[in-house]
């Protein structure tokens, strides 16, 4: 499948992502079939205004693309027998039966809470059917974060999700901190904490040996600088603007740091029914409800997000007009993407605007990697897609 014509047509499509004004610093993006990489890129800096290159050994913070693996963790838990996805996930976390419904605020300022008309199960923390959102997406929990002095997710801790229901489990999709309450039923079920979970049962089995939620010194040398674009289109390097290098909490909705050939290897796994190299992270069944439409048929609306901080995401949708859904990992596309994606594909992306997809019926997937703020960047997205659509132009 691997061509000349298309490692020609990537290439210029990176190159025209970093050198146009109002582009992005740097990118990495790679594409793989169910035996290797086909394509891997990389063009542009790391930081504005140095000199060290962006190439395919650069260190991401992948942020929410964080969320899949921890799915797969749990997921693995279900076919060992030790997790249900209809169990109630309080039955594990006690606190998480705590958590209330908001209702709006009072006179006074002060939240009206009642209890939720049943409880949170495992199956809606993987479809972000549970209420819990995040800050940046809701003005609700931003204002209820504010008066409780709720930290910000970005300080991996485990009080940053301590929030609230914005609805009854069940009725809606929200998106927000329910991977990271999956990523704790996790460690509490293996006994350890979730990043040597993920080392144990996806990393070394899949030989990626360059992503953790730890950032030591190597790392560090390789890792690629946040930017923050602001209104007039300006980009700006913010070196201080980062997860902690050693978190206080693996957060198994954002916390990742890694190359993208390692997430690649991840990505074939999944096209690959559970089996990278020689290793099974997942049965052919599992990978099957890994994927599976948990919306199909409820009616629910999936896909589009209003921000509720804009230094830190656009409001947007992908794939607009297209019908979607939400597996108990990924976002799916149920009628064909104008890229090229097939039905029934599978994606998701991360805050600092990295992107991916994973399309089984063409046995294919790919990432997209910048880091830049906010998420939706105008740059950024169109990249990726252009990125995607040139992959499938270019597909024997």
């Amino acid at each position: 499948m691997k061509s000349e014509k298309m490692t020609v047509a990537l290439d210029s499509v990176l190159a025209q992502a970093t050198e146009r004004h109002g582009g992005v610093p740097g990118v990495v993006a790679m594409v793989t079939d169910h035996n290797r990489n086909i394509f891997e890129g990389a063009a542009g800096v790391r930081e504005l205004g140095k000199d060290a290159p962006m190439d395919i050994d650069t260190v991401f913070a992948i942020f929410s693309t964080t969320k899949a693996i921890t799915s797969v963790c749990a997921l693995q838990l279900v076919e060992e027998g030790r997790l249900k996805l209809d169990d109630p996930a309080g039955a594990y976390l006690p606190e998480l039966d705590n958590l209330q419904v908001l209702e709006g605020f009072g006179g006074d300022g002060q939240p009206r809470l009642r209890p939720p008309k049943r409880r949170v199960t495992v199956s809606d923390l993987l479809l972000h059917t549970s209420g819990l959102s995040y800050d940046f997406f809701s003005p609700e929990d931003k204002q209820y974060r504010e008066l409780k002095d709720i930290p910000s997710i970005i300080t991996c801790t485990k009080d940053s999700i301590r929030s609230v229901l914005l609805h009854d489990p069940g009725v809606a999709w929200t998106y927000g901190v329910n991977t990271d309450w999956l990523g704790l039923i996790v460690e509490e079920l293996r006994g350890e904490r979730l990043g040597d979970v993920m080392r144990e049962h996806v990393f070394q089995p899949l030989g990626m040996n360059d992503t953790s939620f730890a950032v030591d010194d190597n790392m560090h040398a390789r890792r690629a600088t946040i930017h923050t674009r602001f209104e007039d289109g300006q980009l700006t390097p913010e070196p201080e603007l980062a997860l902690p290098r050693q978190p206080d909490m693996d957060m198994g909705g954002h916390g990742l740091h890694g190359t993208i050939r390692d997430y690649m290897k991840f990505i074939r796994m999944v096209l690959n029914d559970g089996k990278g190299g020689n290793s099974r992270v997942l049965n052919p069944d599992t990978v099957q409800l890994l994927a599976k439409d948990g919306y199909a048929g409820t009616g629910i609306p999936v896909g589009f997000w209003e921000t509720a901080d804009p230094s830190l995401s656009n409001s947007g949708e992908f794939l607009p007009g297209v019908d979607k859904g939400w597996s108990h990992a990924f976002m799916i596309n149920r009628g064909q993407a104008p890229t090229g994606r097939s039905p029934g594909a599978l994606a998701w992306a991360g805050l600092a605007n990295c992107y991916f997809w994973i399309d089984k019926s063409r046995g294919i997937g790919g990432y997209w990697a910048s880091q830049v703020l906010p998420f939706y960047d105008s740059a950024s997205y169109p990249g990726f897609y252009e990125f995607e659509a040139t992959v499938y132009n270019n597909l024997g």
